[in-house]
């Protein structure tokens, strides 16, 4: 029998919370992938909570009475890093999107569309991914094509040894993906990823992830402020 993901909601709205709990009760039986086992109307309440169950995924909403919901993600990505945070928010500015992935979060739905896409959020966090409700992700787009491109020349020797898939796969392995993630991104095998895995630590003579992480950082690779303890 499949272990079911574990599932702290944390809004301040009672039939907000009824209503999560309905969606994600929807699948019933042995085929059942998550149950909710906390709920909390407040920041204090979910901290507590969060630290006594250890949840798998947290469902979070950004406007809570005690805290904002932002700040919360922090401290609950510090405290339990194994505990991913899917926020569910009325607000869809990209401000917000934009501080909540920074704070930590793996995801972010918009409450509009919680009725058909909230199993699918779970379903990507869970599994290591991130989620962006398709709802905003157009305004992210535009966002990001209004940024002036830079082009990165990377002139370190042993990273341009690198195969072009395997500077692909030491990046999102960087990133923080896991096999799995990187196999359904890229459409290639979980043996060939851990394959390419294999030939880019002893390309680069890494002999750990951290070390791999750090190597990728110093490259500029990815944003070493977000691997910060």
């Amino acid at each position: 029998m499949i272990k079911k993901k574990t599932v702290l909601i944390v809004d301040d709205h009672p039939f907000i919370r009824e209503g999560l709990k309905a969606i994600i009760g929807r699948i019933i039986g042995s085929e059942a992938m998550y149950e909710v086992v906390g709920e909390a109307s407040t920041g204090h309440e979910a901290l507590k909570l969060a630290k006594e169950l250890k949840p798998d995924i947290c469902l979070m909403d950004i406007s809570l009475p005690d805290q904002s919901g932002i700040e919360l993600t922090k401290e609950i990505v510090r405290l339990i890093p194994k505990t991913r945070i899917l926020i569910l928010s009325m607000h869809s500015k990209i401000e917000y999107i934009a501080e909540a992935i920074q704070a930590g979060a793996s995801g972010y739905l918009v409450k509009d569309s919680a009725y058909e896409k909230l199993l699918q959020a779970l379903d990507w966090v869970s599994k290591g991914e991130y989620y962006l409700d398709t709802a905003i992700s157009g305004q992210v787009v535009k966002q990001l094509r209004s940024v002036p491109k830079k082009e990165k020349v990377i002139t370190d020797q042993e990273y341009r040894n690198l195969t072009e898939r395997e500077q692909e796969v030491m990046t999102m392995l960087a990133q923080g993906l896991n096999i799995e993630a990187i196999s359904e991104r890229l459409f290639i095998s979980p043996k060939t990823v851990k394959n390419h895995r294999a030939s880019i630590m002893a390309k680069l003579s890494v002999h750990s992830h951290y070390e791999l992480v750090r190597y990728a950082a110093k490259l500029g690779l990815i944003d070493v402020d977000l691997w910060k303890t």
